[in-house]
């Protein structure tokens, strides 16, 4: 796409008009015109929402190339997108993306060059794998996979130490797989998934607080004795899996 980077529109299409309220720097008392138009700069050169904006591709004009270094939020979410460019890696500053409800089944590469990210989220897309850039996202702190195509846990998730909420829920995995004790997690959400093994290691995540495991296919001997003895775990959710909870109040460990 020649290093472009813009949202195409579809014929007689505009894009919705801007949220009017431009931060809070600019609602100070007693602030002067001048003073407005600085503060909503600096607000515009750091905030771009799309979200709804029926984007179906997009590439970005020499106009738009300035922001690359100073945008901190960019906002493409419910849209149509099944492919993202290259250049979206030129945006070095950026903290928070959201690609909320799109058609994407792939990320580039470049995406493991934004290390300054903190906030994921890939909602209900297509996705069945992560690229093996993804480990460079040191600072990445949450993440929402959930209702893409995932049948297994990506191990690029375990290299990534700063990561602290996993959501992987409504996905196609089938088991909690050895090496998971590497994942740095405090909270992962696995509900509605296929999940009918778990690897012991699980109880050596040493932050994990927080395990969702609703409505999959565990049976009771499935779960690890490891998981309710050993593990730093402090909330196990495990309604709608293959046994009565109150049967599963009577396992050693619980």
């Amino acid at each position: 796409m020649g290093g472009r980077f813009l949202a195409k529109k579809k014929e007689n299409q505009s894009l919705p008009k801007g949220d009017q309220n431009y931060g809070p720097n600019c609602n100070k008392p007693d602030m002067n015109p001048e003073e407005f138009e600085i503060a909503k700069a600096d607000y515009v050169a750091k905030n771009m929402n799309l979200d709804g904006a029926k984007l179906q591709e997009i590439y970005v004009p020499e106009e738009l190339q300035s922001l690359a270094k100073s945008l901190r939020n960019l906002d493409l979410s419910n849209n149509k997108l099944a492919l993202l460019p290259d250049y979206l890696s030129h945006f070095s500053s950026l903290k928070l993306l959201k690609l909320e409800h799109n058609r994407l089944s792939t990320l580039p590469v470049g995406i493991g060059d934004i290390s300054k990210l903190e906030t994921i989220s890939l909602q209900d897309n297509s996705l069945t794998s992560l690229p093996a850039s993804f480990v460079n996202l040191k600072n990445l702190k949450s993440l929402n996979l959930s209702g893409n195509r995932f049948s297994s846990l990506s191990v690029q998730l375990f290299k990534l130490g700063k990561l602290d909420v996993l959501d992987i829920s409504r996905n196609k995995i089938s088991e909690i797989p050895d090496g998971i004790e590497e994942l740095q997690v405090s909270e992962m959400c696995l509900m509605q998934n296929q999940v009918s093994k778990i690897s012991k290691g699980i109880a050596k995540c040493p932050r994990l607080k927080v395990l969702r495991l609703e409505e999959n296919c565990l049976t009771l001997e499935a779960i690890p004795v490891e998981l309710l003895k050993e593990s730093s775990v402090s909330l196990l959710s495990l309604e709608g899996n293959l046994f009565e909870m109150k049967v599963f109040s009577d396992v050693e460990g619980y």
